[in-house]
């Protein structure tokens, strides 16, 4: 009796990753800092990170292809643990800093987000905001986390703060979004390069020949095309189409399995919280005492 031949699964279609909800495992773990009052929380990552990457393969055998440290004298492989940091001052002249310098310029890693004043939150430019994360109440935190939501949602105010996330001390923002505070990672004024050297146009309108009822067109037009910020109904076209090629490739069996690596975040230690309305109250003392001395000189 002729064996049946064995069927072949058909290939599962490449879907997009994404998720809706935040992972689950927090990447940091500490505390909101305002005045006295320290409210735990736990810090979630904002940005679906399942991105579109692409492993470098050699063409004659499908093999991965991975980069090597080299000695650029010998041309051997350099052990991870020999390989120190550098700073080149000058071309070709270079100061060697060991573990222990960059722990004496590191700041304290307090597992804080400190906030050390208010803004406006309108006041805050688009060019600094770099990363953006959730986060979310520990445990004895729920009553100060929405204390603090309630506050900066009324004032429409945004926490200015600093934080130490995996050994780099950062700027940040904490701001409201919908139910959840959200800290987002901020550019410093440093880290921006000035805009003075481009070429733009002024603000003197008649100069460039712009009248008003060209001003006015302008403006109709916009509020023509005006709608409510709906971001899901935007979709990145690159990715789907490019999805579509692999897919293809896919079913015509031109696919090879590569070994994925999976990071585990460290867990950091968590604050406990005490009672609010005393901290609130020796809080707004500390901050009215500037006032009162001002006042009395």
């Amino acid at each position: 009796m002729a064996k049946s031949a064995t069927k072949k699964k058909p290939p599962k279609k490449t879907r997009r990753k994404t998720s809706e909800r935040p992972s689950t495992r927090p990447i940091w773990k500490g505390a909101i800092s305002f005045g006295l009052v320290n409210i735990p929380v736990a810090m979630f990552s904002a940005e679906n990170e399942e991105k579109l990457s692409f492993r470098l393969l050699d063409r004659r055998d499908l093999a991965p292809v991975r980069y090597r440290r080299v000695n650029e004298k010998t041309g051997k492989e350099v052990p991870l643990n020999e390989i120190v940091k550098a700073y080149e001052h000058e071309k070709y002249e270079y100061v060697v800093l060991n573990d222990s310098d960059f722990e004496r310029a590191n700041v304290e890693a307090s597992q804080t987000i400190a906030i050390t004043e208010f803004v406006n939150a309108k006041e805050i430019s688009p060019v600094y905001f770099d990363k953006p994360y959730y986060l979310a109440p520990l445990k004895h935190g729920e009553k100060g986390y929405a204390l603090l939501r309630e506050v900066m949602r009324r004032t429409g105010k945004a926490g200015i703060a600093r934080m130490v996330l995996r050994s780099r001390e950062y700027l940040a923002a904490v701001l409201v979004h919908g139910e959840v505070l959200v800290v987002n990672l901020l550019r410093f004024a440093h880290e921006l390069r000035g805009s003075q050297p481009l070429d733009v146009p002024g603000k003197d309108l008649k100069k460039l020949k712009i009248t008003d009822r060209e001003v006015t067109m302008a403006k109709d037009l916009v509020e023509t095309l005006e709608e409510s910020w709906r971001p899901e109904q935007f979709h990145e076209q690159y990715y789907d189409d490019l999805m579509k090629i692999i897919e293809a490739k896919i079913k015509s069996g031109k696919s090879k399995t590569i070994e994925q690596e999976h990071e585990r975040p460290a867990a950091p230690k968590s604050s406990k919280v005490v009672d609010i309305t005393k901290l609130l109250k020796r809080s707004l003392e500390q901050a009215q005492q500037p006032a009162r001395r001002r006042k009395a000189g």
